[in-house]
């Protein structure tokens, strides 16, 4: 009785890591382009931010719209 349970189990969890894993790495693989944002330089105040996420002006690129309210002039 208890090797069949233990057989159970065992094909229980293969067949999770065949099906169900496979599933998970995918996930992270479209999610990877995600996390290789490139980052940029705020020329007003030199922190870096990503691209996605600053303000474009210009051809540069801003984090905060008081950056961009305070433009250095160069």
């Amino acid at each position: 009785m208890l090797l069949k349970v233990i057989a159970v189990v065992f094909i229980g969890f293969i067949v999770y890591i065949l099906f169900f894993k496979n599933k998970r790495v995918d996930g992270v693989k479209k999610n990877d382009k995600l996390i290789s944002d490139e980052m940029v330089e705020c020329p007003t105040c030199s922190t870096y931010v990503a691209q996605s996420e600053a303000i474009l002006s210009s051809g540069r690129f801003y984090c905060s719209k008081e950056c961009l309210n305070n433009k250095k002039a160069k």
